[in-house]
């Protein structure tokens, strides 16, 4: 069973430069953007800094940097992180993504939803095994 994060996270994560425009930012990312300047993470793009940054606000997409459109990275976690941790550092500073680290370059990105998959895992497999010991008795 996955006790890392490495074993949940989503590996395919779009970058993007933090002077681009919010369409640059919209033609690349759908959940999983992350902005970057001089190569290194500074923030995270998703559907929801669009809403809330451009669409409330009825501004030009074209017009928007992506730095202005980002969240700022809080917090970060290495590949070798326990998923409890991870989950923890989430919940702290009340974030849905949480970058995945390794030599200053963004490798992945734990999302809620993969937590939710591990959860899954989990509860399934836990309901096998007691299925299985209630028919063994």
């Amino acid at each position: 069973m996955a006790e890392v994060v490495r074993d949940i996270m989503t590996k395919d994560v779009v970058t993007i430069e933090h002077n681009q425009t919010a369409l640059n930012a919209a033609e690349l990312m759908t959940q999983r953007g992350i902005v970057l300047k001089e190569n290194r993470p500074v923030g995270i793009i998703t559907e929801r800094d669009f809403v809330k940054k451009i669409c409330v606000k009825e501004l030009q997409v074209s017009q928007v940097k992506t730095r202005e459109l980002m969240s700022k990275i809080r917090t970060f976690a290495d590949a070798d992180t326990p998923i409890e941790i991870a989950v923890q550092r989430m919940a702290n500073h009340k974030i849905r993504r949480l970058p995945i680290m390794a030599d200053g370059k963004v490798i992945g990105m734990v999302t809620v939803t993969d937590l939710a998959k591990h959860l899954r895992k989990i509860l399934l497999i836990q309901g096998a095994i007691s299925r299985k010991d209630d028919s063994v008795s």
